[in-house]
């Protein structure tokens, strides 16, 4: 389906490349940077060939203030200040202040409010575009937006799913089921299905086993248990697929192990992916033939280290983007798909050591789900990774108009903050 233009057909990169001075200073070196900030398509072999870009020094961007990308010319703007006030009444922590995860939608339907979950006591809510602070809101429970309708999010807590205005605050239970306890949205990395009608609950029924079911929001019905406990091993989460059709399982054997279940909704078993974290810390989306796809970091071989997409019907495996640093996947541009966004760490010393590499490092990036290699270059995040909450994990608004990742700006150990990107698309959904 079209869209309406988000901005030119030509992507900003080049606008600015034309009509900056300082990049008028290198005009001989143009068609090397067209080829190396990937706003042209460039095949899948030719991707390890690409120049590593250094990212030339840079001050951290002052709180909201709007800066350009000195590499791909790409808007950017710091949206949080860790240590500061975020929203009346909430500090933001100082060690770290950003939304939760890759796979975890940030933006609501209309994007006119960002969450940030991360140090902030709850969850802080700005505006969508602006960035400005809107307001806070106390939350402990499993709360994600809904795809379609931006006032809601829908919540899981221990004993039921509700739904959520959070602008004012209203809270509507949905299910409370008697014979279920510890209900879980994943947990954490559970979404909904594209329409916002379906999603997966793990939960411990009345025999004390853990299960996993579906659950229909508009009809009301549940679907029947899986077992979780009969699997061997631990589970780690499960989440409905894009369309509502499948339950996606992801489980660690006891030899650390991380394999996927495919069930359907009826428990069902579809497939079964033995093979380590193949993929894995990335995100589900629809192909174009409509089809439901994982989309990830493959830890095994033969794509080891690998950007991939599986089909989860058959488990037929497209190999993205060649080994690299990629670490973290996002599709949660639902409004315009075929792209997915990879947040890539690491350093160019090791990049450069590792002949064959995909030329990433400390870097978003989105590449076509259609095997081809096409690549757009995002933004050089400056981050240097050393824990859990200085992970980049990069994700896109719904239309991929903005896409948030956090940084702690070459200070190991220093304030993690959030920033905003906003690269330029074509006008169709395809994003050709």
């Amino acid at each position: 389906m079209a869209e309406a233009p988000l901005r030119g057909f030509e992507p900003v990169a080049i606008i600015q490349w034309r009509e900056a001075p300082v990049f008028r200073t290198a005009m001989t070196l143009c068609a090397v940077l067209f080829a190396a900030s990937g706003f042209g398509v460039v095949a899948y072999s030719q991707l390890a060939s690409i120049p590593i870009l250094v990212a030339p020094p840079m001050e951290r961007p002052g709180y909201l203030q709007a800066t350009t990308d000195p590499e791909f010319g790409t808007s950017f703007t710091r949206v949080t200040d860790p240590g500061q006030l975020l929203a009346p009444g909430s500090l933001c922590k100082p060690e770290y202040c950003r939304h939760r995860y890759s796979s975890t939608q940030a933006w609501n339907a209309d994007q006119s409010l960002l969450a940030i979950n991360d140090g902030c006591n709850g969850i802080c809510f700005l505006d969508g575009r602006t960035y400005i602070p809107a307001f806070h809101r106390p939350m402990s429970d499993d709360c994600k937006w809904h795809p379609v309708d931006p006032e809601l999010m829908i919540c899981i807590s221990r004993y039921a799913i509700y739904r959520w205005a959070p602008r004012n605050d209203v809270k509507a239970i949905v299910y409370a089921p008697s014979d279920y306890t510890n209900l879980q949205f994943g947990p954490y990395k559970g979404n909904l299905s594209f329409d916002g009608n379906r999603l997966v609950v793990v939960a411990t029924n009345r025999a004390g086993a853990l299960v996993a079911f579906g659950y229909d929001l508009s009809t009301k019905i549940k679907y029947p248990d899986i077992n979780l406990s009969s699997l061997p091993g631990a589970h780690a989460y499960c989440g409905i697929s894009p369309s509502g059709r499948y339950v996606y399982c992801f489980h660690r054997t006891t030899d650390e192990t991380e394999v996927t279940y495919i069930f359907a909704l009826d428990g069902t078993q579809i497939q079964y992916w033995p093979e380590h974290h193949r993929p894995g810390h990335g995100d589900m989306t629809i192909d174009a033939d409509g089809s439901d796809v994982y989309v990830g970091v493959s830890k095994a071989d033969p794509d080891k280290w690998h950007v991939i997409k599986r089909r989860l019907q058959d488990g037929k495996v497209t190999d993205l983007i060649p080994a690299g640093y990629g670490t973290h996947v996002s599709t949660r541009n639902i409004r315009r798909p075929g792209w997915a966004f990879v947040s890539y760490e690491g350093t160019r010393s090791k990049v450069a050591g590792s002949p064959g590499y995909a030329p990433f490092y400390r870097e978003v990036i989105a590449v076509r789900i259609d095997g081809s290699g096409q690549v757009r270059r995002i933004a050089q995040t400056r981050n240097a990774k050393r824990d859990y909450y200085s992970e980049t994990h990069a994700s896109p608004s719904p239309d991929a108009s903005q896409v948030v990742w956090s940084s702690n700006w070459d200070q190991p150990g220093g304030p993690v903050a959030d920033y905003v990107s906003r690269p330029s698309w074509p006008q169709t959904a395809s994003g050709g």
